[in-house]
């Protein structure tokens, strides 16, 4: 009954940290409603005529089309410095400048046909959110960024849509993320897997071979081709790796084909969706992942005057309207971008005025199709602020007034282009006015939510921390509190639910939940305090230099110049607390000289004295030395330019020399071997390997295994491109097999541990036959029993020994030995730290093992460290009653781990490649596993330093 009351205490306690995440990040993650509304073709986005006609021409829509047909050439991560041309004669720099010659030449041989852009992307920069972008004209935002492994389709209008409703023929060929975003929306498609970020040649060789065939046919008005190599290059090698200048090059030859093969009346399109990072990452907001590149073509003059010198920056969402008027399509209902101008002309350069009118007619259909949008989203959300609705709505009926009047002075007199070029500014103003208010609305905050959330965790925190010191005691209150609390909760929900009905609001289950555990929460405080006000020990248990320091560090979580410098500051305030627990010996008096300790962590007793002082004094100069060492593996954040990230984060497929690639494999494989050693030699030296029990004999035998594993898919990951191609299946089976196996041993070592986590073997006389002592069974005879497994063992041995001796008859005396005693705690936690740290490490690039290895060592000494500094076991409370010294230090070296390696807590520096390890091909149609893994990766310091007790923990308490 005891065991269920706790385990229903701690579910509710997980539901109150899960209430007030929720209600955080309902706050901090940016959305926005999505309409359904469709433009159609019979249906003009406002009242007005039209300049040139257009509605009854064939083919025509809204305006004539410009256009018959369009080629869009997605280049994935085709950053805009891959484009900008280089001067010729002049040895470019980096592998990636002037490797798209045709384009170069293109801009110098016909500057009327052709034109570069800045290509600006909104974040997150992530493909599927950029598609959304580049095809319904909006702006994706930070809550649709987890759904980029798995996509769903577009519900809101689009181009795709549009064509399709126009009897348009869409073909398609690359990313297959476009079959999840477009289902059945293409008369011809040959989708190729996109998640192998490993491989570049596969899904461009694939439209290359359809390419070419499918411009020579008459079966397509939209032809979509999107290439990935560029991006999957950025994200093995990085921008700066010959590799690099071989996928340019070869996007170069198709360019160059392609513009032989356009007919006068197609229309090319070259973009990127995103730009990369120097480490050729993405999905961010820094300059060289927003700054992308935009390429249009045509056989015939598309521009009335020669370009700018300076290519101008345009934004994503203003190709939507733009391709739509070129191919007498309807602007998609979202669209929020504006058009480019330049491309709607008239007669040419030789008539300025008609061309001025064509501009003012295209500006004109867009600002009557963004008003109409703002009014219908208004109606529905109605989160954009009415003052600056009603400021947009008297700019726009102020320049819809000013355009009908000229048409109607057109018709009798001749109308002056300044009058026109003023009526586009003003349109321009309003577009431009409207984009803002939507990008500061869907962009802001929820101020009062992120506190109530925030207030939620840290008052569940402080439960935490007063039950803690409370719920050892056999009679506290837990049936009685908890079923009050979950009561109250239940009724704050109806309560609040009732509320929100009454209010016109949807039941939204971040409010519920969160009502929910506050009133719950409450409940459980007041009917504690009710019964007797806990003691300050409890409340505050730890000196209070620790609760200081734990304080100012949790406090400057809120400081976003702390974020920046967390990665130094995580390890000065490491070393400086083990300076002060060095420091506390010595005010102790137990430096110079104390009393003596045992060579094993947890240990109660000792065979051999040594002193404190200089013990002490090596493990912290060791400590020290891990800490510096680890700082040569981090990664510096975007903000600080001068920093220089470090070299061997890269995998070793990004390094080109294959003697260095080898030594670097060898460190690997020796930080492998000493990881592995070094787990044996601890548990051999302490006596746990002495058993014969299944736990002892996977850390034999599979943690080699595991070594073997992870060696030898690093060797075929690293060297896949190179395997002959007579072994290419059988190198890429054993890259999806390795880790699974990896994976497979980890969970079988820890289900083992969870099934007998003890290891201590006890011998009675030279003809034992080498029982296993567990610990109790049944009901506890004391609270001891609820506390220690050593006294239950110690217990178990003497009943042991009495029945021997009173059945022996034997005068000769017995001899009683016991291994891995004084480590019976701390074995099972190492073991279970071993057995995660391979699983984690495979998620990882090669070189972070040497991290590992440096985090394996640090932990090592920290323990030692903490166990001499509060290690007197007379005046221990208990094996499982934990100091917050040892709490704060061990958050401390978490977050230091985390940023040594190689993360940082932005958004491009998530390590997405650790969702592909064992899964190349992808993971289907469910987020779930490549979020597991993704997450595995970015809180593994953090995994390993909590989730390694966990098991271990778990194991020991359903012991007794």
């Amino acid at each position: 009954m005891l065991k269920a009351l706790v385990l229903l205490f701690l579910a509710w306690v997980c539901f109150l940290f899960y209430a007030g995440i929720a209600l955080f990040t309902s706050g901090f993650l940016l959305t926005r409603l999505e309409l359904t509304n469709h433009s159609i073709c019979q249906e003009l986005p406002g009242k007005g005529p039209l300049v040139g006609g257009g509605r009854g021409e064939p083919g025509a829509c809204w305006t004539a089309p410009r256009f018959s047909r369009a080629v869009i050439v997605l280049i994935d991560a085709l950053r805009f410095d891959f484009v900008q041309p280089w001067p010729g004669g002049l040895p470019a720099p980096q592998p990636f400048l002037g490797r798209l010659g045709s384009i170069q030449r293109l801009l110098e041989a016909q500057p009327q046909h052709a034109r570069l852009y800045r290509f600006l992307a909104d974040p997150p920069t992530t493909t599927m959110q950029r598609l959304k972008a580049l095809t319904t004209g909006s702006l994706p935002t930070f809550i649709d960024a987890g759904s980029n492994f798995a996509s769903y389709a577009i519900q809101e209008d689009n181009l795709i849509a549009q064509l399709n409703n126009t009897g348009k023929r869409v073909v398609f060929m690359g990313d297959d993320t476009w079959k999840g975003l477009f289902p059945g929306a293409f008369s011809e498609a040959f989708f190729f897997p996109s998640f192998n970020v490993k491989d570049l040649h596969t899904v461009d060789n694939g439209i290359l071979e359809h390419l070419y065939p499918t411009m020579d046919r008459d079966n397509w008005d939209l032809l979509i081709a999107h290439f990935l190599g560029v991006d999957h290059c950025g994200h093995k090698h990085g921008p700066h790796h010959p590799e690099m200048a071989k996928k340019l090059n070869q996007m170069d030859q198709m360019l160059q084909t392609l513009v032989e093969r356009l007919e006068n009346d197609t229309l090319l399109v070259v973009a990127g969706d995103h730009g990369m990072t120097e480490t050729g990452d993405h999905g961010g907001d820094s300059k060289l992942e927003v700054m992308a590149a935009l390429f249009l073509y045509s056989p015939l003059p598309l521009f009335p005057r020669a370009p700018l010198k300076d290519p101008e920056a345009v934004p994503q969402v203003n190709l939507v309207p733009t391709l739509a008027l070129l191919l007498g399509l309807p602007i998609p209902f979202g669209n929020i971008g504006e058009v480019m101008v330049d491309l709607f002309s008239g007669e040419g350069d030789t008539q300025p005025l008609a061309t001025a009118l064509a501009q003012a007619s295209a500006y004109h259909l867009n600002a009557q199709q963004v008003s109409r949008f703002l009014h219908a989203y208004s109606l529905a959300a109605q989160d954009l602020p009415p003052e600056e609705l009603q400021r947009l709505q008297n700019l726009f009926s102020s320049a819809s007034s000013e355009y009908e009047r000229l048409l109607d002075q057109l018709k009798t007199e001749e109308v002056r282009e300044a009058d026109i070029q003023a009526l586009i500014s003003q349109l321009r103003l309003f577009l431009r006015g409207a984009r803002t208010a939507c990008t500061e609305t869907w962009a802001q905050f929820r101020p009062a939510r992120m506190i109530g959330g925030t207030v939620l965790l840290a008052s569940t925190c402080l439960l935490c921390l007063v039950t803690s010191g409370l719920a050892s005691s056999p009679d506290f209150p837990f049936h009685c509190l908890l079923l009050k609390s979950v009561a109250w909760g239940l009724a704050g929900s109806a309560l609040l639910a009732g509320g929100l009905m009454a209010g016109g609001s949807g039941l939204e289950p971040a409010l519920l939940s969160a009502g929910a555990a506050a009133t719950s929460l409450v409940a459980f405080l007041w009917n504690l305090k009710s019964r007797g006000r806990p003691p300050m020990a409890i409340i505050l248990p730890g000196p209070l230099p620790i609760l200081v320091l734990l304080f100012l560090r949790s406090a400057a979580l809120f400081s976003d110049s702390f974020i920046l410098a967390e990665a130094r500051a995580a390890p000065f305030l490491l070393r400086s607390l083990s300076l002060f627990l060095v420091a506390q010996l010595h005010w102790e008096g137990r430096l110079l000289g104390g009393w003596p300790t045992a060579p094993c962590l947890s240990s109660p007793t000792v065979s051999m004295a040594r002193r404190e002082g200089p013990r002490a004094l090596g493990l912290l100069v060791g400590l020290l030395l891990c800490v510096r060492l680890s700082s040569l593996f981090l990664r510096c954040p975007e903000e600080t330019p001068v920093c220089q990230s470090s070299p061997w984060l890269a995998p070793l497929a990004a390094m080109d020399g294959g003697q260095a690639k080898n030594l670097w494999y060898g460190a690997c494989l020796g930080a492998l071997g000493v990881l592995v050693l070094s787990v044996r030699f601890w548990l051999r030296r302490c006596g746990n390997l002495n058993s014969p029990a299944p736990p002892v004999l996977f850390v034999r035998w599979g943690l080699p295994l595991m070594a073997l594993g992870t060696a030898a898919h690093w060797a075929l990951a690293s060297g896949s491109d190179e395997a002959p191609p007579r072994l290419q299946a059988l190198v890429s089976g054993a890259v999806v097999g390795l880790p699974r196996a990896v994976l497979g041993l980890a969970a079988l070592g820890l289900g083992l541990l969870l099934w007998q986590p003890v290891t201590v073997l006890v011998k009675t006389g030279a003809s034992s036959s080498n029982p296993i002592v567990v610990p109790f069974v049944g009901p506890p005879a004391s609270q001891a029993d609820l506390d220690y497994v050593v006294p239950q063992i110690y217990r178990r041995m003497q009943d042991a020994l009495r029945g021997k001796l009173a059945g022996g008859g034997s005068q000769t005396p017995m001899a009683l030995a016991a291994y891995g005693l004084g480590s019976v705690y701390s074995a099972a936690v190492v073991t279970a730290l071993a057995l995660l740290a391979f699983p984690l490490l495979l998620l990882h690039t090669e070189r972070i093992s040497l991290a590992f290895l440096i985090l394996f060592l640090q932990s090592f000494l920290l323990l030692q460290l903490l166990a001499t500094a509060i290690g007197n076991p007379a005046g221990s409370s208990g094996p499982f009653s934990v100091p917050w010294l040892a709490i704060s230090a061990w958050a401390l070296t978490a977050t230091q781990t985390f940023y040594s390696t190689g993360h940082q807590p932005v958004f491009p520096a998530i390590h997405w490649n650790a969702a592909f390890v064992g899964f190349p091909e992808g993971h289907g149609s469910s987020p779930l596993l490549p979020a597991v893994l993704v997450g595995a990766n970015t809180f593994a310091s953090h995994l390993l330093f909590s989730g390694s007790w966990l098991p271990a923990a778990l194991a020991l308490a359903l012991c007794v």
